[in-house]
């Protein structure tokens, strides 16, 4: 069985144990957030940039109860990700289904295998959501420069962080600005020493 195909089956069956939430006021609480950090910071790069803070401190404790929850079922993930390919085929349809309900899909490697996409179809963060189009005149007003789902990048970060992998995380693809599909840029920067990230603090 390949390991696409195991990935698959162990986020089905950890998503099939884990409590629901109504997906509707899930992503209407998302959306009051994001509305919420828009007034107070007014800069969308600044709120782009806490989203993904926000995301990374998500991130460092998902993993934690990811693994577990493998390990109870008998799934053993942590010995699975060998290289950085099987890590990212985990992550996409372990972790977003185990999470979110949803199966995300990998490529686009880089040569080196340093580097990869996720590519999500359906983002349940931006439903019933619509971004105002540009505005040239409001300056760092423009939320044309938001990007909504940027929580996905910090959680990726934090949850890889956790496992020694620093990656930087962009999104390069959004449905809410005209693509056909979201695709999540992911670039290996360091594999860090045995241990917690050093960003890891309770808070």
């Amino acid at each position: 069985m390949s390991s696409k195909s195991q990935a698959a089956q162990a986020g089905q069956a950890l998503w099939a144990k884990m409590p629901k939430a109504n997906a509707e006021l899930f992503a209407l609480t998302y959306g009051s957030l994001v509305t919420e950090l828009v007034r107070d910071y007014e800069d969308p790069i600044e709120v782009n940039a806490q989203l993904d803070r926000i995301g990374h401190s998500i991130g460092v404790r998902c993993v934690d109860e990811l693994l577990s929850k493998a390990d109870v079922a008998g799934m053993g993930l942590a010995t699975q990700c060998q290289n950085l390919r099987d890590t990212a085929e985990v992550l996409a349809k372990v972790g977003f289904k185990m999470f979110l309900g949803i199966q995300a899909e990998v490529g686009g490697f880089s040569q080196d295998q340093r580097s990869f996409s996720i590519y999500l179809q359906d983002n349940p963060l931006s439903t019933f959501v619509e971004l105002p189009p540009g505005d040239e005149t409001s300056g760092g007003d423009d939320l044309r420069k938001l990007k909504y789902s940027n929580m996905y990048c910090g959680v990726i970060r934090g949850a890889l962080e956790q496992v020694n992998l620093k990656v930087e995380c962009n999104i390069v693809r959004d449905t809410l600005k005209g693509d056909e599909l979201n695709e999540i840029r992911v670039e290996l920067k360091e594999v860090l020493a045995d241990g917690a990230g050093d960003d890891y603090k309770e808070e």
